[in-house]
Order: C-alpha cells, then structure tokens, then sequence
C-alpha cells in the first residue's frame, strides 16, 4: 500500500513539475512579445516622424518657391499616407488635412482641442511661404502606431487570463490527483484485505464446532462482521455511491452500541438518538456509518483513557443534526478547517486520512455539512454532522 501511495506522489510531482514549466515557458513567451512589441512600436513611431518631416521638407520647398517644378517633391506631397495631419494658419484656419474627420473640421471647439492634442503630443513644424506667410503643420500618430501601442497591455490582459486559467486548472487537476490517490489507496486497501477476511470466515466456522465458549465466538465474528464492512466501504470509494431512505437514529445507534462494549472501563459513552422518533435521511449506509465511527474514534483518542463521549441527535425543518461531544483535550480554534484537510494530525500515529475522508463523504457524496460546531483547548470537543432531512 506504501509503494502504491508513494508511485502516486511522485507522479503527482513529476505532474507538478511539467505544469510549471508550461507557466515558465508562458510567461517568457508573453514577455518576450511584450518587448518585441514595443520595440516594433519604437521603430514605427520614428519611421512616422521621418516621413511627416519628408513631407514638410517637400512642401517647404514648393510653397517657398525654391524648387517649384520638381516632380519628386510634388510626389512626396501628393502621395497619400496613413499618418493624420493638418495644415492651419495663425487663425487656425485649415490650409489642409489628411485623415482628420469632417465633424472635427466643421467644429470650432473640437478643431481646437485636436491642435492642441497633436500639439503636445509631437513638435509643432512650419512651413514657410514665397510671400514670408507661416503656416503650422499638426500631425498625429497612425491608427496602426496606436493599436500597436495599445496591444501590448491587449497582450497582458490576455496573459493574466491565461495565467488565470492555468492557475483555475492547476487546481482543478490537483484535486483530480488526490481523487486518483484516495481511490487508488481506497481500492488497494479493499484488495489487501479481501483474502485475510475471507480466511477468518473458516475459522470462524471452525471455532463453532469447537468445545469453547461460543459466546467469545460470537464477539469475534462481531469484529469480523465489521471488518467485512469496512472492506466494503472501501471498495466503494470511487464508484457510484448509491443513497437509500434509512432510519438515522438506528445508523447511529449500532454504531454507538458496538463502541460501547469496546471502549476503556474509565469512557462512559451516552446516546439519546435512540429514544426519540425516528429522523430519515438519504445516506449510504456504509459510508454514513464509516463517518460515525471515525467520529467516534477520534473522541476516543481525544480522552486517553479517561471522560464521556455524548452523541446527540436533534433536528429542525431541514436538517438532522449528529452532536459527537468528548470531554478531551479540545482543538486550537486555527485548526478548525485544518482538522478536516488530509495529512493533518495531532497523533504520533496515523495519516490524519479519517476526517478527511469523513468530510468527502458526508459533502460530496451525501451533500450535508460536518464542521467543528465548538471546542476548547482541554474542554473537549463537539463536532456536528448536517443531513438533508426526509419530508415525514
């Protein structure tokens, strides 16, 4: 069973390792482009720049006269681009524009804060006149520059989601993996006992043909009984769990009256469940009566020995309530939730698997609630068992 639990675990890291390294590979593929972007960004920006300052070049030339019939320069002005600009005298009045839209144009106000804006974003050219006229040249960054500007935090957004995902699916295939290691160790463990089980069945029998006190006997197959049981719940881990309408005060109580003439001299174990009317409840018989006794169990290790476990049955509208109360040595309040996570013990032996697996069968399988209802450190512990009651 050890060799089974520890080829789980070292899949499970291998897993966790090839995992990690998708997120490394992730995030140096997502910062590489972020910088190839913005290097892209970089080149396009100035690439702009020296083409509003050809065009300037050009019309500063033609407009001044000084080479008015050159074709290449009446070329560079005329050939259109994708970079916005306009042309204003000192009035703002519009010379010429590229790109700029219409109701921009038609607006004084909006005409005004576009100058402006291109103004402080980029320098201001002139653009001298035969007749010593200036006029002021205003120009923009193409929509091409501002999306590539802008998809770099696209690109980031994108990034976060995907780390986001990977992080939700990490998760998701983590708990996969301990689903994997409980079944696998659950049906490992039903296998292992299988043939022991079946061999002290014959002796069982054997023992009943024997001149002994068939009173013993009847005790050890009690304990052989049981033990068939709990073969069986964990043969039922990882398949379907199938729920019954069954008697809960009865569950309980047969697990109560089992512990009872098995526990120290100095426990005193208390039921009230059995005296009051019956409260139903779907439950898988097995698997309800493995979380009682885990419950049980852990009261009795509580006390070392010596107090009183009481098992309290109460009810609402809703729900059937299963009090186990020990008088032991209690539970930090931090620990509340931890008591339930598997691996967590306070015992030098054990796993820290049986509230664990108490608080998987009685949530995902039977969808109640078990949680830490109060307890005090060397006051003793009550931990509380919510059912979905039957309509009566």
């Amino acid at each position: 069973m050890k060799s089974l639990f520890s080829r789980i675990r070292i899949r499970s890291r291998f897993t966790f390792r090839r995992r990690m390294l998708v997120i490394i590979l992730g995030l140096i593929i997502g910062v590489s482009s972020l910088l190839f972007t913005n290097a892209m960004a970089k080149q396009l920006r100035q690439k702009e720049k020296n083409e509003v300052q050809l065009w300037h070049y050009a019309m500063n030339k033609l407009i001044g006269d000084i080479e008015p019939d050159n074709p290449l320069l009446g070329y560079i002005v005329n050939t259109d681009n994708n970079i916005p600009f306009l042309v204003a005298d000192e009035r703002m009045k519009v010379i010429k524009s590229h790109l700029i839209p219409q109701r921009i144009l038609d607006n004084p106000r909006l005409l005004r804060d576009k100058i402006h804006e291109m103004g402080t974003k980029n320098n201001v050219l002139l653009i001298y006149t035969w007749t010593n006229d200036v006029y002021y040249m205003y120009f923009d960054e193409s929509w091409l520059l501002k999306a590539l500007t802008f998809f770099p935090y696209i690109q980031l957004g994108i990034i976060v989601i995907f780390l986001v995902f990977v992080y939700i699916t990490f998760l998701s295939t983590k708990q996969d993996e301990q689903n994997r290691v409980w079944i696998g160790l659950a049906k490992e463990t039903a296998h292992q006992l299988g043939t022991p089980t079946s061999s002290l069945l014959g002796w069982i029998e054997y023992l009943r043909t024997q001149d002994i006190d068939q009173n013993i006997v009847e005790e050890m197959n009690k304990d052989l009984v049981r033990l068939m049981q709990v073969v069986d719940r964990f043969s039922k881990i990882g398949s379907e769990t199938v729920l019954s309408e069954s008697a809960i005060n009865e569950i309980v109580g047969d697990s109560v009256m089992y512990f009872k003439s098995r526990i120290p001299k100095n426990v005193t174990l208390t039921y009230n469940g059995l005296a009051m009317a019956q409260q139903k409840a779907m439950v898988n018989e097995a698997l309800f009566e493995w979380v009682i006794e885990n419950l049980l169990k852990n009261a009795l290790d509580a006390l070392s020995g010596v107090g009183s476990i009481d098992v309290k049955l109460s009810d609402d509208d809703k729900w059937i309530y299963i009090d186990v109360q020990d008088t032991g040595k209690g539970i930090h309040k931090n620990n509340f939730k931890n008591i339930f996570k598997p691996g967590f013990t306070t015992k030098t032996r054990g796993w820290g698997l049986g509230l664990s697996l108490s608080k998987r069968i009685i949530e995902d399988y039977h969808k109640g609630k078990i949680f830490v209802l109060e307890s005090g450190m060397d006051k003793g512990t009550t931990i509380r068992v919510a059912l979905h009651k039957l309509d009566s």
